[in-house]
């Protein structure tokens, strides 16, 4: 096992809610490890059905919450369900949560020990491939209302996330691909060798390989982290995580779609306007779209674009008449980009 500390660096205009924030990585953990970073007794575990049942084993002796597992559940519903459980339990400023799962579960722990009784500690344990390279890092918490993605949520860092591989055994091809799409954004923004890597190894290649898919994650861990140590609250250099993600988030509720799958034909967008935009000269949307297709991800989405720009225009990143969307100049090099709502409007039809 090897731990890895990250820091929040001073300079930001705006503190942290923590102050100097210290998040500890255990990578290549087992689950059984906890224990020695926090009592059992003050621990509450929180999960979904489907992990619990293929793990249950490894919740032997914890106290466990279970939910619902799916993002229609990621909504203020199930926090108010998960806190009256807390309160079963007689949870208190000592409790400290520990989320295991994959992004919607991370999502909701972060957020819940936030507002439990004014925030208790927490750690998380990401189950799937998109939790461990993506959403269980930088502090990012919230739920959905209706089909608006992440629309209340906090920005408070974990204690700690812990990389136990072995969960990553039970979970289903699909959930592979899912998460590949948020290493390919990352290789997209910052990392042009990472992108070579993923065009020359397989899908097949890092599920049958322990060693490949432990670096793999490691290094994308490393991309997002130095990312949110420099920009915590996405003032700046954080925005370009959001690569993808602005159509991605609109089509995602709207559609039904897995995240990864609404990333990746956000990211295929976001590349078709990076090369039709006049002062970019971007040249490599193919080579992007046959990356996600390589990894079976899907580059394209039949949707009712009105309604599509009626959601985009409630994104966050959005600020008065211009949304600030994420292109890339070339692989491994992105921007932010005000585009003006109604020219974004008129791309819309051609670049979905």
């Amino acid at each position: 096992m090897r731990v890895k500390n990250f820091f929040e660096v001073a300079g930001s205009s705006q503190p942290s809610p923590l102050g100097k924030w210290q998040c500890a990585y255990y990578f290549d953990a087992e689950f059984s490890y906890l224990e020695q970073i926090v009592p059992t007794k003050n621990v509450v575990i929180l999960t979904d059905e489907n992990v619990f049942g293929l793990h249950t084993k490894k919740f032997s002796g914890y106290r466990v919450i279970q939910i619902s597992a799916g993002e229609q559940y990621k909504n203020q519903q199930t926090v108010d369900h998960i806190i009256g459980e807390l309160i079963k339990l007689e949870a208190d400023k000592n409790t400290f949560l520990v989320g295991v799962g994959g992004g919607v579960i991370t999502d909701i722990t972060g957020y819940v020990a936030a507002v439990y009784m004014r925030g208790i500690a927490f750690g998380l344990v990401p189950a799937s491939i998109l939790a461990m390279v993506d959403a269980a890092i930088g502090g990012k918490n919230g739920i959905d209302v209706g089909v608006y993605k992440n629309m209340v949520g906090t920005i408070r860092q974990p204690n700690f996330i812990f990389y136990d591989y072995s969960f990553l055994q039970t979970l289903p091809v699909d959930e592979w691909v899912n998460g590949f799409a948020e290493i390919i954004k990352h290789a997209c923004i910052k990392d042009a060798l990472l992108f070579s890597v993923l065009e020359r190894y397989s899908l097949h290649d890092f599920r049958t390989d322990e060693t490949l898919i432990a670096d793999l994650i490691e290094k994308n861990v490393a991309i997002k982290s130095a990312i949110v140590m420099q920009d915590e609250f996405e003032e700046g250099d954080r925005k370009l995580l959001n690569f993808g993600h602005t159509i991605g988030h609109a089509i995602e509720n709207l559609c039904r779609l897995p995240h990864g799958h609404a990333v990746s034909i956000g990211m295929a967008a976001a590349c078709n306007l990076s090369e039709q935009l006049s002062g970019l000269h971007f040249e490599d949307a193919k080579r992007v779209v046959l990356l996600l297709s390589k990894y079976h991800l899907p580059v394209d989405i039949e949707a009712d674009h009105e309604k599509v720009f009626e959601i985009l225009k409630m994104d966050k990143k959005r600020l008065a008449d211009k949304m600030n969307f994420i292109l890339l100049n070339k692989i491994g090099n992105a921007a932010i980009y005000p585009i003006a709502l109604n020219e974004l409007h008129h791309h819309l039809k051609e670049i979905l």
